[in-house]
């Protein structure tokens, strides 16, 4: 016996803050990405909250049409030094 599928919706209101994610959501002329921590899921608010590394993304979750868990960032590179 399979489960079923989760919506994307389902998948945000069971992940735990912390979790690194992308949420694709619709916005005006097509979709766009939030790659980032899952902050916040408020259900009963309709919203979620992604940090990038820009800045806290509210995401309406009447928006969301793709989410799921990725693997943490690698680590950033140091500054280069002169040869």
């Amino acid at each position: 016996m399979t489960s079923p599928l989760k919506t994307p919706q389902d998948f945000l209101a069971g992940t735990a803050p912390g979790t690194r994610v992308v949420v694709r959501y619709r916005i005006e002329g097509g979709v766009t990405d939030a790659l980032g921590d899952l902050i916040s899921v408020s259900v009963t608010g309709g919203e979620c909250t992604v940090r990038t590394r820009r800045a806290d993304v509210l995401i309406p979750l009447v928006l969301v049409v793709a989410a799921k868990e990725v693997p943490p960032a690698p680590p950033r590179r140091g500054a280069r030094s002169p040869v």
